[in-house]
């Protein structure tokens, strides 16, 4: 529990970003007009068609699609889930066998399983000590029976930007479209084309929770892997969430509008974050790529220390950070993400800045890593090094 006595700095955007204050206004709004069945005929019900229709084309043109290529979903996750089962569905008789990168979101492998459990067969790319794929390794992944391929724009865990737009290339090359998870860096960084799916989720640029985005772009198939439903064009069952769909574009437009200074902002601060805690901390290893990365997010591992306890203590003191190697109560396994990277898998603090975080935030998170890190280490009977 935190301290009542300590100010509070929010440092955990990539699990969600606080809303933004142009999406609050658009909910509010919207949900006056917005309530009705978009489905239905009357005044009423045609009113919130126009307000998801227009939400759905603000969407797409922030995303350089068609907006009758994009549907909203219930969450990032149904996005994905989607995208990935749905493309291979349709493509069963291109053939079986599916690519995943080692360090995808949980949500895309958790469909790779379901994918080989229903008699598919998957290859799983490895990745380098930035957790990057490297693009010779994916291509040659592909094969003629290669139904999809997936990789990641940017890593959710350690924020290294994947090389999309070659692994685009080769499976252009290769006749394989490519499903692109977008959650980390939609609204944060430019995506690179030439893919043919993709998924994001609303709540990571401030937008509402329970708002995905699920892209096919024209010309590729896709075949819906849930019961048939004559909603959200028959790809997304379910009564749509006109308010939130509303608010996710207005958020998404007015992040795309403030990218041009908060990104380089952020990417300083996140610049002092990697230069200083090894400087300041014994035996701390920064981990993902120094420059090809998201702007708001650095990840770092205290060797000696149990990732919750520094979590705790940091809590203690006003900090919500997060830690990619929590274990779980369930599983006691570290995470898959930086396991593949082959980097330190204990002690490992994400540190990932909203919008218009506070330099003053950042230098007090430095100020008192140092002890905490210290005192732990001590309770657990490991000298200074």
């Amino acid at each position: 529990m935190a301290d009542s006595h300590a100010p509070g700095a929010y440092f955990d955007a990539a699990s969600t970003e606080p809303l933004h204050p142009a999406a609050r206004q658009a909910l509010l709004d919207a949900l006056e007009g917005g309530w009705a069945d978009p489905a239905r005929l009357y005044g009423a019900a045609r009113g919130a068609r126009v307000l998801l229709d227009g939400a759905r084309a603000r969407t797409a043109e922030a995303l350089g699609v068609r907006a009758d290529e994009l549907s909203f979903t219930t969450s990032g996750t149904q996005a994905v889930h989607l995208a990935v089962l749905g493309a291979l569905h349709a493509r069963r008789r291109a053939g079986r066998h599916l690519v995943v990168s080692a360090v995808e979101h949980s949500s895309v492998l958790h469909a790779a399983e379901t994918h080989e459990r229903d008699g598919g067969e998957v290859t799983t790319v490895p990745v380098d000590r930035y957790g990057r794929v490297e693009p010779a390794g994916f291509a040659a992944a592909l094969r003629p029976d290669t139904a999809l391929a997936c990789l990641q724009s940017a890593n959710h865990e350690v924020g290294t930007l994947q090389p999309v737009a070659a692994a685009a290339e080769a499976c252009r090359a290769a006749g394989v479209p490519l499903f692109v998870d977008a959650a980390q860096s939609a609204g944060r960084a430019a995506i690179p084309g030439g893919w043919s799916y993709l998924a994001a989720s609303a709540h990571k640029w401030g937008g509402p929770p329970g708002v995905g985005l699920l892209v096919v772009r024209k010309g590729n198939r896709w075949r819906s892997p849930l019961p048939h439903d004559e909603r959200g064009d028959r790809r997304v069952p379910g009564f749509e969430n006109v308010p939130a769909a509303v608010a996710a574009a207005a958020a998404l437009e007015a992040r795309a509008a403030e990218a041009v200074a908060e990104a380089p902002r952020l990417s300083g601060l996140v610049d002092r974050i990697r230069t200083e805690v090894p400087r300041l901390v014994p035996d701390v290893e920064v981990v993902g790529h120094p420059t090809d990365r998201l702007p708001h997010l650095v990840t770092f591992s205290c060797l000696y220390v149990p990732g919750e306890a520094l979590l705790t203590e940091l809590d203690r003191l006003g900090f919500a950070v997060s830690s990619g190697s929590s274990c779980t109560a369930d599983t006691l396994r570290p995470s898959h993400v930086l396991e593949a990277m082959g980097v330190i898998t204990h002690g490992n603090v994400r540190v990932s800045l909203p919008r218009g975080a506070n330099p003053d935030d950042v230098d007090r998170l430095l100020a008192v890593l140092p002890d905490i890190v210290a005192r732990l280490r001590r309770s657990a009977g490991v000298s200074a090094q």
